[in-house]
């Protein structure tokens, strides 16, 4: 599966007339760090900060950026900074099938290609899926057409109870995990669109118990260093585990709020039967 272009709507975020010191406020809470701890790791004052906060002060352009990145704000929200303080915004957001990010698709493509026979793909911050390689497409075998139309979305084909849901031999626990997931980037891209998905996948039906029990108990082929995934295909059950990749200090918005995710076997027959594929 090729790399499209990404179909998202921007999160709302607070109104820039309001100024930039509520946002910042609200990012040091949500943050849970004091004003004080802001100040010593931005090399500034508690004063200042708190000055900045109730807008008696109005901060340059290089201290919103330093609180931004203290406080491990996404780039988008830091334009969202930014335009609140009185500023342009420092981070463009490139459109992924943009021919300048042509090295980066390319890139994207020969990295999950070379992860198969194992699945790996591409999601943007909506989950929606911009890349995806054979490893996935065989675990999507038999999935209703309507749940494969662009943009195809991760959350919605794995929950779906017409989707990945019924494949999956311990749903309640990776529902859990999934929603999550889900909840902490709410919380961290204020999005009206993730959270209506949010909204949508955890109200599908769940089993009232899935069909393995006893996983952890002694003996039991799950690992216990991550939480895996065991879905039934073809009349095997298959176990991974899940890693997340991001970039490095992105510039872009549309390059930092990609996400890719791998599916390592968890076990010696999951990988054989992968390569024997």
């Amino acid at each position: 599966m090729t790399i499209a272009a990404s179909h998202k709507t921007p999160p709302a975020v607070t109104p820039a007339e309001k100024g930039v010191g509520p946002l910042l406020r609200a990012w040091r809470e949500q943050r849970r760090v004091s004003q004080l701890e802001l100040a010593l790791r931005a090399d500034s004052s508690a004063r200042h900060i708190s000055f900045i906060e109730t807008g008696r002060s109005r901060p340059s352009e290089e201290m919103v950026l330093r609180l931004a990145e203290h406080l491990d704000v996404p780039v988008r929200e830091r334009n969202a900074l930014l335009l609140a303080a009185g500023y342009a915004p420092r981070y463009t957001e490139t459109p992924l099938d943009d021919p300048a990010l042509h090295t980066l698709r390319e890139g994207l493509e020969r990295l999950i290609q070379g992860y198969e026979p194992y699945p790996a793909l591409v999601v943007d911050a909506q989950y929606d899926v911009v890349a995806a390689n054979r490893g996935v497409l065989m675990l999507l075998d038999g999935i209703p057409e309507s749940l494969l139309a662009q943009p195809l979305n991760a959350m919605r084909l794995t929950l779906h109870p017409q989707g990945l849901a019924p494949r999956i031999r311990n749903l309640r626990q990776w529902r859990g995990h999934l929603l999550a997931q889900m909840e902490q980037h709410i919380a961290l891209h204020r999005s009206q669109r993730l959270r209506e998905l949010y909204e949508e996948v955890a109200a599908y039906p769940v089993p009232e118990a899935d069909d393995e029990t006893g996983t952890d108990e002694p003996g039991s082929p799950v690992p216990h260093f991550a939480l895996p995934l065991r879905i039934e295909h073809e009349g095997r059950t298959l176990s991974f585990v899940s890693s997340i990749s991001t970039f490095n200090t992105p510039m872009d918005v549309t390059v930092a709020e990609l996400a890719i995710e791998t599916l390592v076997p968890a076990d010696p027959a999951t990988a054989e039967y992968l390569r024997s594929q």
